[in-house]
Order: C-alpha cells, then structure tokens, then sequence
C-alpha cells in the first residue's frame, strides 16, 4: 500500500426532515480512507469507525479526493 490515502471517506447520518419533507443530514465526520494498491488498478478501503447508524441505513457515506 502507498504511504498516503487518496481519498478520504465521511458519514453524515439523517438528523430529520426539513420544510420540503426532504431529509437533512447532519454533520459529516471522517471514518475511514481509500488507499491506492500497488497495481494501481484497484484501492483499498479502510474504515476506522463503523457508525451503528451505517447498519441501519440512516445515513450517507461521502468520498472526497484528497489534494
């Protein structure tokens, strides 16, 4: 694995409803990291935390590309 993760891996869990019936998220917090393998043709996905509400579907995982 490469020293450095590419791209970073965050969670927001739904927190309620807003006017529209649409649901609001609260804020994303960082679980894990993709990391590049060596053959550079696949990554590796690290997670540090497993959210209980991540097995419950409330929730989103967001991958941002780190710079």
């Amino acid at each position: 694995m490469s020293n450095k993760p590419t791209h970073r891996v965050s969670f927001a869990r739904f927190i309620g409803e807003d006017d529209n019936g649409d649901q609001k998220l609260g804020s994303a917090r960082e679980i894990g990291a993709i990391w590049p393998r060596e053959n550079a043709k696949s990554s590796i996905l690290r997670l540090d935390h497993i959210p209980v509400e991540l097995t419950q579907h409330n929730g989103v995982i967001f991958i941002s590309e780190i710079s």
